[in-house]
């Protein structure tokens, strides 16, 4: 997966949310401002959170993975928010549950294939209670993104 624009200043830590839907906004804003993602982006992340939820149930730290459809990228790139205090997101395939995430894992993907490898990358990441413990104590950011990217086979 190359090109995938990922470092330090995309990961928000500590995140104050209010809800599911302040916590998007503020990963989204952050890709909009880099110009990775189009203004209509951050609209289109919500409407899709709507829908088609994306919380996930793991082992330790609940995650989502709030994403869109390809037309609102410019660029490939992955922010991550580790929440202050957990927010409830929908549990994906099951809409009438909810779980509440401490970890979000914002997709901006420019192409449907490397989403959906992408996806599957992360799909280890999610399975790995030991790496969402580490993502939610270790303050080093450099850190941080070293161990995403080597997790996520991304050189």
């Amino acid at each position: 997966m190359k090109h995938l624009q990922f470092d330090e200043s995309f990961i928000l830590k500590n995140l104050e949310a209010k809800s599911k839907e302040d916590a998007i906004t503020q990963l989204a804003t952050l890709l909009f401002e880099k110009g990775l993602v189009r203004e209509s982006y951050i609209d289109a992340v919500l409407d899709r959170e709507k829908r088609y939820a994306t919380g996930l149930p793991t082992k330790g730290h609940a995650v989502a993975i709030p994403h869109t459809d390809i037309i609102h990228v410019n660029h490939k790139a992955l922010a991550l928010g580790v929440l202050k205090e957990p927010v409830d997101f929908g549990i994906m395939g099951e809409d009438s549950k909810s779980t509440p995430v401490s970890i979000i894992f914002m997709l901006a993907m420019d192409e449907e294939h490397s989403q959906l490898t992408l996806l599957q990358n992360l799909m280890g990441i999610f399975q790995d209670e030991e790496i969402l413990h580490f993502l939610m104590e270790e303050e080093n950011m450099t850190i941080i993104k070293e161990k995403l990217l080597t997790a996520l086979a991304v050189h």
